[in-house]
């Protein structure tokens, strides 16, 4: 596997590359990965976020956080993760770590099953409901290499066309 530089790991924001395609597997759970998911845990309380995907964190693996209570001693990781949705699907305002300042509505199912791995190499399966079933979906959508602004109305996306050139325009200049 690669070395990851950690330290060098940062908040990346839309349309980096990182963020656009699929995420290569964790090929092994070793301190090196425990290193980031530390990392992505202090990216995540700092930007005050309840999910992060390792590709936001400029590490393209398959490899993301979630912390409902946006607290770091309640982020779990999900290593090489599947999420299934199901249910009926409902609309809610959503936004996203790495398309800062916009907010859309987005369809997503109410309900997800999540089969992934732990630190410790452990493979668990969960349902999941609401919120944590949305964040699911939207941490998993990062790894496949879609952001919120592939999911939203072509209407959202005009509105929040200044934005997004704004953030593209940032992208070309780093």
């Amino acid at each position: 596997m690669s070395q990851i530089d950690v330290d060098r790991c940062k908040m990346t924001y839309y349309p980096a590359t990182v963020l656009r395609g699929r995420a290569t597997p964790v090929e092994q759970i070793d301190d090196e990965i425990r290193r980031l998911v530390e990392k992505m845990k202090d990216l995540l309380v700092e930007k005050k976020g309840i999910g992060l995907a390792a590709p936001q964190a400029g590490v393209g693996l398959r490899l993301f956080i979630v912390s409902l209570s946006g607290k770091r001693e309640d982020a779990r990781a999900y290593v090489n993760p599947t999420v299934t949705a199901h249910g009926d699907l409902d609309e809610v305002e959503e936004g996203c770590l790495s398309v800062p300042g916009i907010w859309a509505k987005i369809r997503r199912y109410k309900k997800a099953t999540v089969t992934a791995t732990d630190l410790d190499g452990r493979q668990f399966t969960e349902e999941a409901e609401g919120l944590y079933a949305r964040c699911l979906q939207h941490e998993y959508d990062h790894i496949e290499g879609t952001v919120i602004v592939n999911r939203m109305s072509e209407a959202a996306r005009i509105a929040h066309r200044r934005q997004l050139k704004k953030l593209a325009d940032q992208q070309e200049s780093t």
